[in-house]
Formats: C-alpha cells, sequence, structure tokens
C-alpha cells in the first residue's frame, strides 16, 4: 500500500481540502497521513522521511505573495525527496496555485476548479490533461469500479439538428461532465429508421436528434472521443429491435441497453406491436444483449408512476423487471429507480418504495451470474419551471437519491419543464449533481433507519408480493413461468391487476384504479377516498 502524507503548510489553518483529498486517496487505496494546520516545513520533511511517503501533499491558502515564498523554500527543503522519486502535489487557491504552478516543483496542481473524479483519476495514476482513450473504461461495469465511490454520471442529450447535437458532445465531453450521453433520438428514428418510406420530413427533430443513417451515428460517437471519453447509449427504438441492437453495437459501442416490459407500443402510442407481442419482442431484446455482454436496464416502473399508479404497482413492476432480465440471460441488470414519479410524494415514502424494490429484488442476485446495478434519477415530471427552484430541486432529489448509493445517477436537467437541455444546461445539471452527490459521500445521515421508512418499505413488500401472486394465478393451464409468459403479462394489464388512472379509455389498460398521495405515499383508494389496501383491491378486480 502506498502512502501518501499531507499538510497545510506555514501559518495556513485551512484543512477542508487536505482533508477531502485525503478521503479520495483512502478510497483510491492510498495509506494516509494528516499532518494538520499550520504545519512548519521542516516537520513536513522530518514525516515524509519517517513514514516512507510516496506522495506529500501541500495546501495553502492565504495571501500569493507569501505563499510564493514559501512554497519556494519547501521544495528547495524537499529536493533531496523529490530527487529520490517522492512525488508532490499542491492544492490551494486558484492565485496560489498559479505561483506553485509556475514553480516547476509539483507534480500536479489542484486549485479547486476540479471534480472529484480528476482527483480520483489521479490518485489512481492517472495525469490530469494527458489522458487518452485507454485512461477511462469503456464499458459500463468496469468504469462503475473504476470510479468507485463515485457514482457514474448520465444525462439525455440531443438538439433537434445533427450540427448541433455533434457540436454539443464534444463540448460536454471535453468539460469531461458526464460518464454517459444517453443520445436522445427523435421518434421517427426510434420507430422507422430503417423504414425511410415510413418517416415523415415534418416530424424530423420531434423529440430529439435526427439520426437517419449509421454513419450518423458513427459521427455522433466520433464526437464523443476527448476530454474523459464517455460512453454512450440510445432508445433500443419501438421496431426493428435486434436489427437497431447490432446497429448500436458497431457504431456507438452501447454502454447498455433500455427497454421496458409493457410500454413502447399501441399501448402508449409510442410503437407498432400490440401489448402481448411487445413483450415478447422486448425478451428477446434483453436475450440478445445479454447474449452479447451487454447491460440491460428496464425503464419500466417509472412508466407506471408517471400514469399515477400507486406504489405497490410500481414496486411490482420493478421486481417484474428484474425477474424477467435475468430469465432472458442478463448478467449485468441496472435496476432504474425513479424518484419523484409521481411528483407529490414525500422524500420519506419515495425513499421507501425505492428500498421496497431493492429488498424484492436482492434474492434475484446470483453472484456473477447476475449482478445488479443501482440507477436512480429524478423524476421527469416533477421539475418546477422556475430555474433557481428548479436547480434546488435537482441537488435536493440527488441527495436524497444518494441513500440508496447508486452506482449510477441518471441526471434529468433542471431545464426539463422548460426546454431540452443545451451542452451548457447539460455541464451545469453535472456540476449541481456532483456537489450533492460529494456532500453526501462526506457522510450523509441513513435515511433509510428512519422508522416510518421502514414501515412502509415493509408494507409495500408485503403486498407487492400477494399483488405478484395474484399475477401468477392468472396463467393458463401448463405455463412454466406466468412471470415470464407473455400472454399472463399481458393479462395482469387487461385484467386491471396492473392498472393505472392514466390508462382510462385505454384499448389495452384498464384505468379504473384511483389513486390519492396520502402522507406522502400513492395509495389505492375508493369512490369515497378511503384507502384500500392492496387484498382489497384484488379482491375487488
Amino acid at each position: 500500500m502506498k502512502t501518501v502524507l499531507a499538510a497545510a503548510l506555514g501559518e495556513c489553518v485551512h484543512v477542508a481540502g487536505i482533508s477531502n483529498f485525503l478521503r479520495l486517496a483512502e478510497a483510491a487505496g492510498w495509506r494516509t497521513i494528516f499532518l494538520g494546520p499550520a504545519v512548519p516545513i521542516a516537520e513536513v520533511i522530518a514525516a515524509a522521511q519517517a513514514e516512507q511517503a510516496d506522495l506529500v501533499g501541500i495546501s495553502y491558502r492565504l495571501t500569493p505573495e507569501t505563499g510564493e515564498r514559501l512554497l519556494g523554500e519547501f521544495a528547495e527543503a524537499a529536493s533531496e525527496l523529490h530527487e529520490r522519486g517522492v512525488r508532490f502535489a499542491f492544492g490551494g487557491t486558484p492565485p496560489v496555485a498559479a505561483r506553485a504552478q509556475a514553480l516547476g516543483f509539483f507534480e500536479q496542481v489542484f486549485d479547486g476548479s476540479q471534480p472529484p473524479e480528476a482527483v480520483l483519476a489521479y490518485l489512481k495514476g492517472q495525469k490530469p490533461g494527458q489522458q487518452a482513450e485507454n485512461d477511462f473504461p469503456q464499458t459500463t461495469v468496469e468504469r462503475i469500479r473504476w470510479k468507485a465511490p463515485y457514482p457514474l454520471l448520465r444525462h439525455h442529450f440531443g438538439l433537434p439538428t445533427m450540427p448541433a447535437t455533434l457540436d454539443g458532445i464534444a463540448r460536454i465531453a471535453g468539460a469531461q461532465a458526464l460518464d454517459v450521453i444517453s443520445l436522445g433520438i427523435d421518434q421517427d428514428a426510434q420507430a422507422n429508421f430503417f423504414h425511410p418510406e415510413r418517416q415523415d420530413a415534418r416530424r424530423t427533430g420531434a423529440g430529439g436528434v435526427p439520426v437517419r443513417s449509421a454513419d450518423d451515428y458513427r459521427s455522433l460517437y466520433t464526437a464523443s472521443r476527448q476530454g474523459n471519453f464517455p460512453l454512450l447509449r440510445t432508445y433500443s427504438g419501438t421496431d426493428d429491435f435486434i436489427r437497431l441492437a447490432e446497429m448500436y453495437v458497431e457504431t456507438i459501442h452501447i454502454a447498455w441497453c433500455a427497454i421496458p416490459l409493457f410500454w413502447f407500443n399501441q399501448m402508449d402510442g409510442r410503437g407498432p406491436w400490440d401489448l402481448e407481442g411487445s413483450i415478447r419482442e422486448h425478451q428477446q431484446v434483453m436475450a440478445w444483449y445479454g447474449s452479447h455482454g451487454i447491460p440491460v436496464e428496464l425503464n419500466e416502473p417509472h412508466h407506471w408512476g408517471m400514469r399515477d399508479a400507486p406504489d405497490v404497482v410500481f414496486v411490482v413492476a420493478a421486481y417484474l423487471s428484474a425477474y424477467n432480465a435475468r430469465a432472458f440471460g442478463v448478467r449485468d441488470y441496472i435496476a432504474q429507480m425513479m424518484f419523484n414519479s409521481p411528483p407529490g410524494l414525500s422524500d420519506a415514502m419515495d425513499l421507501a418504495k425505492m428500498l421496497a424494490v431493492l429488498e424484492l429484488i436482492a434474492p434475484l442476485a446470483q453472484g456473477d451470474d447476475f449482478r445488479i446495478w443501482r440507477q436512480t434519477r429524478t423524476g421527469l415530471l416533477s421539475y418546477p419551471l422556475e430555474s433557481a427552484a428548479a436547480r434546488a430541486h435537482l441537488a435536493a432529489s440527488i441527495y436524497l437519491q444518494m441513500a440508496l448509493r447508486p452506482h449510477i445517477v441518471h441526471i434529468v436537467g433542471h431545464t426539463e419543464a422548460d426546454h431540452a437541455a443545451t451542452a451548457e444546461d447539460v455541464i451545469e445539471a453535472s456540476k449541481l449533481a456532483r456537489r450533492a452527490i460529494d456532500n453526501a459521500l462526506r457522510g450523509q445521515p441513513d435515511m433509510s433507519a428512519d422508522p416510518r421508512v421502514q414501515a412502509r418499505c415493509a408494507q409495500l413488500v408485503t403486498e407487492a408480493q400477494g399483488t405478484l401472486k395474484a399475477i401468477q394465478n392468472l396463467a393458463a393451464a401448463g405455463v412454466t413461468d406466468p412471470l415470464t409468459d407473455p400472454a399472463t403479462l399481458a393479462k395482469a394489464v387487461t385484467s386491471g391487476i396492473l392498472d393505472a388512472p392514466q390508462l382510462k379509455n385505454n384499448r389495452f389498460g384498464k384505468g379504473q384504479i384511483r389513486t390519492q398521495i396520502i402522507e406522502g405515499a400513492c395509495e389505492v383508494v375508493d369512490a369515497s377516498g378511503r384507502p384500500l389496501t392492496e387484498q382489497q383491491r384484488m379482491e375487488e378486480q
């Protein structure tokens, strides 16, 4: 184990930066020694010798003139250690950092503008500003492990023209804002990429970037080959799923697949398939990606939550997602948990719902055969229009999400209620997210220990298990696994076991369920507004 020793030098008593540096060093596997504030030069040198330090970190946050003199004296005193191979890094305010940089003594100088992961990368052996593509893992699981304890940052991005999107991707990558850029593709490309005869020029750019060829995808990938070389992923489409998957792997080296179980079909008007047919198609897509060793995310439960379904239906949908992913050969499963869906949930009840999801799906994990990676995000429909309030909401939501220690944070930009995010919006949103994440990692209280959260979690687990049993009971004779059988799963929707108020007048869903936010939770209620247990609701089916 390598040793790093750090101190605030001379008369400087500011140690917050040093403490954070050492915390990151511990995460990177270093043995750390903190000498404290206002440490004389001779004491730092002696300690470095005694502890056989591999790296010495020095901080000074007072006036640049005194700092320059002090650092010059330090460099002279430490020259013998420097010649013996001991490395030296400096951290301070930008004016002092500029003076430290000019000395030419320090291997790395930090002025406070660097994100935590940049410092972490340095401590793991990379030199900021000199990184190449092979310095950044180019598969999802490798990058998760490399960046830990920080989660990967992801954000949707796609503007109505190719030039604007290419320029934006280059800016985002160059700013090292994200680990994963999720390409927002227009609806025509999702549904009709291989069918130009079905495309409508009037819809070009509606909902995202109008990719119309494999070369378009290649150019988007090329634009990302700078900065921190982010991974790319995109929608799985609503038709020609396997053809799209093959092209995504070949052109953008897709980080992971994201596909629903029950949606993106005739039920929500986003695709040509009927409900049962789309379930079968989506299962085949999972199997294809699983056979190629590519992670799979089922962006399923939040589609129910955004349609005001009760919390228990959200939890059941999350379990069915993970269960089907495992059944169809997925090895690395990304469990997506969208908070604030529906928007009226309290933080306590929202957290309880997600804990119930994790408790239900945890037994599905089977070592390296089926691994679960946690991904959190802010609710699409929860953002206020006012800009300052939206920024506050983003930070507060992500801080809450950190209670789950996610491996991936899907940043939903603060501009969501007003306009599609520009590159500048994405970069700003990533900075807001980073601060919330960093604050949480410094020592967030255990919000999951709240007795109300635990009680609600237990309630949802129990009720969800009953609902899953009701779905199993729908299966026709001879069905070996009802929870993966497309006909049974479709019947769970058409029968109203899986239901949401916004499915009213839908040809597939019943839309007969009533829900209401009660004490921060989304509950089923009867016609008079009285809460119903899940058992009572099943009895009324």
